[in-house]
């Protein structure tokens, strides 16, 4: 019996904003994203997920959802959105659409009616409301911290405090109200109706919270908000909680009232142990691995996750999930291009500046790493323009910034619009080929060296790179048979088994190394004389 499509397939993230505007206001939409869909089938990737196009406030890039059956009119209509879902299938790509159940916009009726409720109402029910502490009601109702800074609770008008876990326009909605659940069981089949193939879950582990009176704090490290932090707290009050698999076991039931049966993707950003928990029999399918996402080229930690994260999923019947880059991080480029010991983070909030990327460095790492991420048995993620090279634009002025991480951090964390860039399509134009107009957010002046114009049928590039790996790995990817191979694998190279002929070569260290007999299928870099030089990967066909 063959695997589920999804086991082995290659999965394109689309930011909808940044990817292509077709009427010249500046921002990417669903016509747009049609528009390109030839150019992701040439691409070779199995699927397509885009972040969300309901109608929103935009406070926090689409997160913040007034409606979620609709589409936000700078994006299109329900109707566009049909066409793209359509023409994708027309084209052997696969659609998957984030999913938001923690919060709302506070524009949502339902947050609209819980306002106009007061304290004790059903309507204020659907979300977490709490009286605050101390003479009056003054404090909020524990210490618990917002994702983008400050704390998780603000009050209303009548004295009540709500909580969200992001920021203030975005409530968090309670998990233990049945007409919640019900609600978003509605929502799925709203979609899948629609012929969308599945989800991206967004933060899977926070649904559920610990809601007992008192409210336990976090225990985590010095600042910490605890959304990273599982290891030190397994009894997490919002998150991670055993209750949330109750919610994934619904949802499965009816992800298998549609033939193939929807997909669920979680975003849980934890360890391999608690992580696997979500793609167990009868819950989701697949979990991102952020572990391998955080690793900065270092072969010994590469060896430890991808043994773990492989060995993890096939206990439960599943497989692993990869990921290098995303909407929500600095790009791999720039990111691979600093010294191990400088946190990207950091790096930004200086403007790219201290130390400045290598991003010669950083794009030679960049080619190999993808090599390796898409030779792993399992399914891969790639982020847009990841395929083009695109470094991170940490220089914005302060001016242009979108991300709430800038405004609640109080300017001290600069945010991730730099990843969010609209794409350049052409060589020139006004803003390289994205549209007629210029883009919501600047692209710098060099942009259409990077573009899909510049790169297309250069055998050199980034882009054609991405595309002849797409295209050998599907010779070997439906075989998730894996193991490192004891005569090469050790020190800074990682060595592995892909099914039954394919040897992978991974050089992590700063001196070459000799190849061992075989064809060479693919190399990120050439190949000097038998040699695998450093910061290389390299696809062989044993003899």
């Amino acid at each position: 019996m063959p695997h589920p499509w999804w086991r082995s397939a290659v999965t394109y993230q689309i930011y909808p904003r940044s990817f292509a505007d077709s009427n010249a206001d500046g921002i990417g939409d669903l016509p747009g994203l049609t528009s390109k869909l030839d150019h992701l089938a040439w691409l070779g990737v199995d699927a397509i997920w885009l972040t969300p196009c309901y109608p929103s406030r935009w406070v926090d890039g689409g997160y913040d959802i007034t409606d979620h059956r609709g589409i936000d009119p700078s994006l299109g209509s329900l109707r566009d959105f049909d066409r793209m879902v359509a023409a994708a299938h027309e084209l052997g790509i696969r659609v998957l659409i984030d999913l938001v159940p923690n919060h709302t916009s506070d524009r949502h009726e339902w947050f609209r009616r819980a306002l106009a409720a007061g304290p004790g109402s059903p309507e204020r029910d659907r979300y977490v409301f709490r009286n605050g502490r101390g003479p009056g009601g003054t404090r909020p109702p524990s210490g618990w911290e917002s994702r983008f800074g400050g704390s998780a609770w603000t009050r209303v008008a009548d004295g009540q405090w709500y909580l969200h876990l992001f920021a203030p326009e975005q409530p968090d909605l309670n998990w233990a109200n049945p007409e919640v659940r019900a609600e978003f069981l509605d929502i799925l089949r709203f979609w899948g109706r629609r012929g969308v193939d599945g989800f991206r879950v967004d933060v899977a582990a926070a649904l559920v919270k610990d809601l007992r009176e008192p409210l336990r704090e976090v225990v985590g490290g010095e600042g910490s908000t605890g959304l990273d932090d599982f290891a030190a707290n397994p009894d997490h009050p919002f998150l991670d909680r055993p209750e949330v698999h109750d919610v994934y076991r619904e949802w499965n039931r009816v992800f298998h009232e549609f033939d193939p049966p929807l997909v669920g993707v979680a975003e849980v950003w934890a360890r391999s142990d608690r992580r696997i928990r979500y793609i167990r029999p009868g819950e989701l399918q697949q979990a991102f691995d952020f572990e391998f996402l955080r690793v900065r080229w270092r072969a010994s930690e590469y060896r430890r996750i991808v043994s773990g994260s492989i060995a993890g999923a096939s206990s439960v019947g599943a497989v692993a999930t990869w990921v290098l880059a995303n909407h929500d991080v600095v790009r791999q480029v720039s990111a691979l291009g600093l010294p191990a010991d400088v946190d990207p983070r950091v790096w930004l909030a200086s403007g790219g500046t201290e130390p400045p990327a290598d991003l010669a460095l950083g794009t030679r790492r960049a080619r190999a790493a993808i090599l390796f991420a898409l030779a792993l048995p399992g399914s891969a993620f790639l982020y847009q323009g990841e395929e083009l090279g695109l470094p991170e634009v940490a220089d914005l002025p302060a001016g242009v910034l979108r991300d709430p991480k800038w405004a609640h951090s109080r300017h001290k964390v600069k945010g991730r619009d730099g990843c969010r860039v609209p794409l350049p399509w052409t060589r020139g134009g006004v803003s390289f080929g994205f549209g007629d107009a210029p883009p919501w957010l600047p692209q710098p002046a060099d942009w259409g060296g990077y573009s899909v114009e510049a790169q297309r049928g250069d055998p050199g590039s980034m882009l054609e790179l991405y595309r002849a790996a797409l295209r050998l790995r599907r010779g070997f990817s439906g075989d998730e048979r894996f193991g490192w191979d004891d005569r090469h694998d050790a020190g800074d190279v990682l060595a592995f088994r892909r099914g039954g002929d394919v040897l992978v070569l991974v050089n992590t260290g700063p001196t070459a190394v000799p190849l061992p007999p075989g064809e060479v299928l693919l190399s990120s870099a050439p190949l000097d004389a038998g040699f695998l030089p450093a910061d290389t990967t390299a696809w062989l066909r044993l003899p």
